[in-house]
Order: C-alpha cells, then structure tokens, then sequence
C-alpha cells in the first residue's frame, strides 16, 4: 500500500481535517468554514480554514465532487486546482455554479476533495525535431466521436 505522510494545520477553530469517506478512495474531502451563496452563472472563494505542508516532489489537486456536480450544477471553476509543495497558504476552492437555482454552501460542508499525487521535475531538452507518431499533429477532435 503506498503511504505518504503530511503536515496539516488548522488555521481557525472551525476546520475540519480532510479525510476519506471510505476505504479505497482517492480524494480526501475538503470542507467549507463558512456559509457562501452562489448565484447561478456565479462563483465564489470558499476558505477551508486549513494549510498544508505537500512534500517536495507532490503537488494536490482539487477535484469536484461528483454528487454536487449532478444534482446542483457546482464544479471547481479551474479543476483540477494545483497545489504546489512550496504554497503554505490556506487552501480555498473557487466554486462554479452552472444551474438554474442559487446554491448555498453551508460551514460543514463537503465542497471539493483533494488528491496528492507524485509529480516529477522535468528537464526540457530543446530540439530541432520530435518523432514521428501515428497521430502525429492531429489534434482536437481527431480521434472522432464514436
């Protein structure tokens, strides 16, 4: 089983440390500490209240959560966010609401989840051509649609 320890600070009172749901999952939840509106079309900032220490070599990502995406039309607006191992800041989550009705988050509230993941440091080598592929240069929309 991988494992990976991490620092987490609370940064008020009301921040809930994430955790998963259940056996086996890859996000961890992250949780809202405070009540936000957010009209339909709009999006808003939604503090956790916590701070995180990602080793050297990680980043997080914070991913939606799937429930709220299809029952009320609410995403992370630049999914996934990207957490770098040196941002020691508080982790808040731009949330986008994409239905007909305003949704309301409330202090408690499971709003994003977060995935740690392994990221290496790349070495660009500029050249003066890359090889060959079967797809080539063929982008957006070339593999069709069925």
């Amino acid at each position: 089983m991988n494992e990976l320890d991490v620092n987490i600070t609370k940064l008020c009172d009301d921040a809930t440390i994430p955790s998963y749901t259940r056996d086996g999952d890859a996000g961890l939840d992250l949780v809202s500490t405070s009540d936000v509106r957010i009209a339909p079309g709009a999006r808003a900032i939604v503090p956790t209240g916590l701070a995180i220490e990602i080793p050297r070599g990680y980043a997080g990502y914070v991913q939606p959560r799937s429930g709220l995406a299809l029952k009320h039309g609410i995403t992370v607006l630049n999914t996934p966010g990207l957490i770098d191992s040196n941002y020691r800041g508080e982790l808040k989550v731009i949330l986008l609401n994409t239905g007909d009705e305003a949704f309301e988050v409330k202090k408690g509230d499971r709003i994003a989840q977060l995935v740690i993941l392994a990221v290496p440091t790349v070495r660009l080598h500029c050249v003066d051509a890359l090889s060959d592929t079967d797809r080539g240069t063929q982008g957006f929309g070339s593999s069709g649609t069925r």
